[in-house]
């Protein structure tokens, strides 16, 4: 009962880190390669680059509640041990954009506490499906975020190296994550639920761009 208790502690603690945008990172942040593009951004491609960078602070939201739950939620220690490495690295997504959306005179969304408390709902629903429902819940997710964050690197101005380089060391870890769910044992999710997933992904994406 008290490692119970402790638990949703420490998830209600990680939530009050994420949505009051006190997060810190354990790793150090990504930098651009030597050589690569980068200067002075113009007004067009300031606003244009927050307004990404603000999609992908929103997605690192969700993907912190999403976690959170279904470590509370895993019926094997392993799962869980699996589930609160992810939400690690995915807490150093979340500060690595927040510190970028503050270098772009931009801020995050107002909507932040909503996506929060939206993302870990559903992410006790996976988690109480079960563990194989929880990881394959994981891999489709992970696999729309990486398609979605290779749309942004295509939409991202050339010349946002620090930008770009965040991004596509966040994709690389969101392959990795999936992955590793793959590997422990995902079940498939029915198509009709990753079509919900997408749709979901989009009228939160589609907002976060604005508010």
């Amino acid at each position: 009962m008290t490692d119970f208790v402790d638990r949703w502690l420490i998830a209600a603690d990680a939530g009050l880190r994420t949505v009051t945008g006190t997060a810190r990172a354990t790793r150090q942040r990504p930098w651009a390669e030597e050589g690569a593009p980068g200067g002075p951004l113009t007004e067009g491609e300031r606003r244009l680059a927050g307004s990404l960078m603000r999609v992908n602070h929103v997605g690192e939201v969700c993907a912190q509640a999403l976690y959170q739950a279904q470590a509370l939620t895993a019926r094997s220690d392993a799962q869980r041990s699996q589930m609160e490495q992810a939400a690690s690295e995915e807490q150093d997504h979340l500060a690595w954009t927040e510190a970028r959306l503050r270098e772009l005179d931009d801020r995050p969304s107002l909507l932040n506490p909503l996506w929060y408390a939206g993302a870990f709902a559903i992410g006790l629903a996976a988690g109480r499906a079960g563990d194989r429902w929880s990881l394959g819940f994981v891999v489709e997710t992970e696999r729309q975020v990486e398609h979605h964050l290779a749309g942004h690197l295509d939409r991202l101005p050339a010349n946002d190296a620090a930008s770009r380089a965040i991004v596509a060391h966040m994709k690389a870890d969101e392959a990795h994550h999936a992955q590793q769910a793959q590997q422990a044992g995902a079940k498939p999710l029915p198509l009709p639920l990753r079509w919900l997933m997408r749709g979901a992904a989009k009228v939160m994406t589609t907002t976060a761009h604005r508010i």
